[in-house]
């Protein structure tokens, strides 16, 4: 993506785009809106995560539900309340000093998401304008029947019904578009509720109540991390996972789509789904910090998803636990450099490591008596799954073609470790006898004379996804190919203290594509299971600056330039992140 200063001019377009470092988002768990630094909502789809979007105007679909300051001379910044993902919006003009605190309202329905927007000054005397125009459909369509009813406004369109309270001045423009102006003074303040259902609704609008429960939620939702590294960034890396997590389970691997890993390269998909990889590393983030919910929702998810499908497992699927629908298109113009798409093909791959690491995740569950009935059966099943399929060629952690991927096997190897220390008996001995067989082959084929292991069986190149069974400490810290390894990796795949994945053959490190946050992360858990915690320390503090003003952190980072890439919050970024909070401590230690 090319150089863009950090305040865009307006153009042509009612919304025009930002960097994606300058946004924010909200969430509940069963959908993300996307909220711009001039306090406009430019992305949210409803009811659900893979629903069509209402506002879409961050793709190029139109559609924003905007609270903004009317004098255009001012600054925007923002910030996040500890352990939340209410955000909190700030404007300095020249003569007054305003914020506007917004949330997805929480305990949430799965087919009523509410949005909660309250104003207000704390310097001074401001207008503020209103605009909400939403448009379903990816913006194909737009509200109908909008009027006024007391206090609230109603509409309908594609399925959805409309109830907006708190703008009863606001006038009606082109029967879809409601626009608004509000004058408060210091200490005055105003609220926006908007909500967007399925079924016709009666449910109370009440600012006051519902901000309470949201509250609420939240405080019971995050735990302390005082005891941990960076202490606020793992709670702010915990709310963030726990607001991309269902009721159902499933947690989305981000809130967006088709937001551009590269300029014009057609490199822009739909993280609107459930990975079961994405979703076992923040159950095992989670869990090496104590047995929270979120591990409990983790499990659930990957065991029913394993206990249907078995050898059949899908990589992805929707947070209800349903199909990913195929890639398409859509006529959009895009986020700049970015293709709009929908759909995952991936979901249709063969990703071996995901029984991997779905059997640490069980294993973690077990170390915390957290290990259900159903996913003990779940661990039967993925056993017998990785024994009839770990010869197979797979699609691997980065979804590539289908080859002998050496991180593929390492990750199943540690899996079947893992259980086999926690379940003794016959399925214990069974998980043990598997991994040693499995781990012999892997060393014939993957692991060259010199000691250093190779990408894949027929590729001897650097390849950062090894790191990720190490950081899970194997193989064991004793053992010369991991310090070897890593080396190797740290000298072709570092640059200014960022990690990359690995050599597009023929093309410099950063112009291929940005670093990979998660390698980063990964790469300071193995430093540090190789007992360098200075060094592990030095890696985490580097990685976790690749974030935005708000905190969040994509998949990539562009190092030259200083930019998020790619859809955002990345979960698996976020989980890593607590995960080295939790460990680059003395009294961390790695799990069983």
């Amino acid at each position: 993506m090319g150089d863009s200063a950090d305040k865009p001019a307006h153009g042509p377009h009612d919304v025009p785009p930002w960097v994606l470092r300058a946004y924010a988002v909200l969430a509940d768990g069963e959908r993300g809106a996307v909220v711009d630094p001039e306090g406009r909502i430019v992305w949210l789809c409803a009811p659900r995560w893979h629903s069509d979007a209402v506002f879409s105007a961050l793709i190029g679909g139109g559609g924003y539900f905007g609270v903004e300051p009317a004098d255009r001379w001012h600054v925007s910044g923002g910030y996040y309340e500890d352990g939340t993902l209410i955000r909190v919006s700030r404007w300095v003009t020249a003569d007054a000093v305003i914020e506007c605190r917004d949330a997805l309202a929480m305990p949430a329905c799965v087919d009523r998401p509410v949005l909660l927007r309250r104003m207000r000054v704390e310097e001074g005397e401001a207008r503020l304008r209103m605009t909400l125009d939403p448009r379903p459909g990816f913006g194909a369509g737009g509200m109908r029947g909008l009027r006024l009813d007391g206090d609230v406004w109603t509409g309908y369109a594609d399925g959805l019904r409309l109830r907006l309270r708190g703008a009863r001045g606001a006038a009606c423009e082109a029967g879809s578009v409601l626009r608004g102006d509000f004058r408060l003074r210091k200490g005055e303040q105003h609220d926006l509720v908007l909500e967007l259902s399925e079924k016709e609704s009666t449910a109370r609008l009440d600012a006051d109540r519902l901000w309470a429960r949201t509250e609420e939620a939240w405080r019971r939702a995050v735990p302390d991390c005082s005891g941990l590294a960076a202490p606020r960034d793992a709670r702010h890396a915990y709310a963030v996972l726990r607001g991309l997590t269902s009721s159902s389970g499933g947690m989305v691997a981000a809130v967006t789509t088709s937001l551009p890993e590269r300029a014009n390269t057609g490199r822009s998909y739909d993280y609107r789904y459930a990975w079961l990889r994405d979703q076992s590393y923040a159950g095992l983030a989670v869990a090496a910090h104590g047995p929270h919910d979120l591990l409990d929702t983790a499990v659930r998810f990957t065991a029913e998803r394993m206990l249907a499908d078995g050898d059949g497992l899908h990589p992805a699927y929707t947070v209800d636990g349903g199909p990913v629908p195929e890639e398409r298109g859509l006529p959009l113009p895009g986020y700049p450099g970015g293709q709009d798409r929908i759909g995952n093909r991936a979901a249709d791959q063969f990703q071996l490591d995901a029984f991997g690491e779905a059997l640490q995740l069980f294993a973690a569950a077990a170390h915390h008596d957290r290990l259900t009935p159903e996913a003990e059966q779940a661990v039967t099943v993925a056993v017998r799954a990785v024994e009839r399929n770990w010869r197979r060629p797979d699609a691997g952690l980065w979804e590539l073609d289908e080859r002998w991927w050496t991180q593929s096997r390492l990750s199943v190897v540690c899996g079947l470790r893992r259980v086999a220390a926690v379940l003794p008996g016959r399925t214990g001995q069974r998980c043990a006898d598997l991994a040693e067989a499995v781990f012999a082959e892997t060393r014939r084929r993957c692991l060259r004379a010199d000691g250093r292991w190779r990408r894949a069986a027929d590729d001897d190149g650097p390849e950062a996804a090894l790191l990720t069974p190490l950081a899970r400490g194997f193989p064991p810290a004793d053992d010369p190919s991991n310090a070897i390894t890593r080396r190797f990796i740290e000298e072709q795949l570092a640059d200014d203290g960022y990690l990359y994945r690995f050599v597009h053959q023929g093309i410099p490190l950063g112009e291929a594509e940005g670093a990979f946050l998660l390698c980063g992360f990964t790469m300071a858990l193995a430093t540090d299971h190789l007992g360098d915690r200075a060094g592990a320390l030095r890696w985490f503090e580097r990685t976790r600056a690749a974030c935005g003003p708000s905190g969040l952190f994509a998949e990539e980072y562009d190092v030259r330039q200083r930019q998020l890439r790619g859809n955002l919050p990345q979960a698996f970024v976020h989980a890593l992140l607590l995960e080295c909070a939790v460990r680059l401590n003395d009294a961390a230690t790695l799990p069983l």
